[in-house]
């Protein structure tokens, strides 16, 4: 069940937002001290087909052993290594309101490698303040020594998500996870990916309304009866 490097090149992005996905189901799989899943098992654990988990799998150059399935701890290891989690990635998040403070008091940070490291904010009253263990520093602080491997966490109102954006890249950050309710405009070669609660939480509400008139069409036909 070796991965052949040729084989890690060009994952679809979809696999790729699989694949933590799939590392979750296999560290709930070894607390339960499983040895080896088939993809079936791993493919119910993490809630997709599993023609589609071997389809992702195979980008890795793993196929499993037919009659056996996969080693448990040998797959975390490689999935591990593609998403690039064999260190610590440092993570700065800037705007320490009630999102920043939430995010820097999360513990699952530092159990999936990412090691917050940098909490950053503008505001005088903020700035030196101790929120999660870790001193609060202004922009001009952190940018005086830019770490390399940086991952910057945009925590502010959407009105100054874009100038930190701007900031982030000028220090040569190339990995932005953002969570203000807007887009944000990087260059070419930043990746960028959007948190947007809110979105989430209306598309819910979609598959909740539907799935209630689905659940009641004898009122919904009724009503239009009478209409």
């Amino acid at each position: 069940m070796t991965a052949a490097p040729a084989a890690r090149r060009g994952i679809p992005g979809a696999t790729v937002a699989r694949l933590p996905v799939y590392l979750r189901a296999l560290a709930g799989l070894a607390a339960k001290g499983v040895d080896t899943v088939s993809s079936e098992e791993l493919a119910e654990s993490a809630g997709v087909r599993s023609a589609k988990l071997r389809k992702d799998l195979s980008y890795l150059g793993s196929y499993g052993v037919r009659g056996v399935g996969y080693d448990v701890v040998r797959l975390r290891e490689e999935i591990a290594r593609e998403l690039g989690l064999q260190h610590d990635w440092s993570v700065a998040i800037i705007g320490m309101g009630n999102l920043g403070h939430a995010l820097a008091a999360y513990s699952g940070f530092a159990t999936r490698g990412f090691r917050v490291t940098w909490l950053v904010d503008e505001d005088p009253a903020i700035v030196g303040q101790t929120i999660a263990g870790l001193t609060v520093i202004s922009f001009d602080e952190l940018a005086a020594e830019p770490p390399g491997g940086l991952i910057g966490v945009i925590a502010t109102p959407p009105t100054a998500a874009q100038a930190v954006a701007d900031r982030l890249v000028t220090m040569g950050v190339h990995s932005i996870l953002n969570f203000a309710p807007c887009v944000l405009n990087v260059p070419e070669g930043v990746e960028i990916r959007k948190v947007d609660l809110a979105t989430e939480l209306q598309i819910l509400a979609f598959h909740e309304q539907h799935a209630r008139e689905d659940a009641d069409p004898i009122d919904g036909g009724l009503q239009e009866a009478t209409s």
